[in-house]
């Protein structure tokens, strides 16, 4: 089984990217912020998790052991595969924290392949896991409890209604400086920014 693989990327489309180790290109799909991340000619290391079913084997690349886990845990939840656990792990955890702590279902049936009853279903799931597992998605959104509640739901799903990615909205977001409180305020800056 792999473990890591280190060498020069290609990035292909999205999600995926070949990593080539001394002539072996290895084709991995990875959460659009590590493929955003990594540019084609570049050399790094990948976490590997390789996902083995009778009719397939696919490898999925991510940044850090912690990431990986968490795919791992998203894989072992009723009606989750390995595509909709990369979409979960490609949100940010700010988010999914937020949804989590809000009982929102909203946040979840934003993201590719999830109708209301699954966000439902899979909310619970989170809630326990991120009780199991606290510092997975505290560490991985790098933001406290009072900045996740800073975050914007009317901006964010103003934005997405516009055809904006979830991903990119929020780190619009994120960057914007803590003067701009109203929700008109922020979805004019974001749509200036990006």
């Amino acid at each position: 089984m792999l473990y890591a693989l280190t060498g020069t990327i290609r990035r292909l489309s999205i999600p995926q990217i070949a990593v080539d180790v001394g002539g072996t290109a290895y084709l991995l799909s990875v959460p659009h912020p590590l493929w955003d991340a990594v540019r084609t000619g570049g050399e790094t290391t990948v976490i590997v998790y390789t996902f083995v079913r009778e009719d397939r084997l696919e490898l999925y690349g991510f940044r850090s052991d912690t990431e990986r886990a968490f795919f791992a845990e998203l894989l072992n939840i009723s009606g989750v595969g390995p595509k909709l656990a990369l979409e979960l792990c490609s949100i940010s955890k700010a988010l999914l924290l937020q949804a989590v702590h809000t009982d929102d279902t909203g946040i979840l049936t934003n993201i590719k392949g999830i109708g209301r009853k699954t966000a439902e279903k899979l909310l619970v799931d989170l809630k326990s896991l991120s009780e199991k597992h606290p510092e997975w998605l505290a560490e991985s959104a790098g933001l406290t409890r009072g900045s996740i509640a800073a975050l914007d739901m009317d901006a964010i799903a103003a934005l997405t209604s516009l055809g904006y990615e979830q991903l990119a909205v929020v780190a619009a977001l994120q960057k914007l400086p803590p003067k701009i409180r109203k929700t008109e305020e922020r979805v004019a800056a974001v749509l200036r920014s990006i």
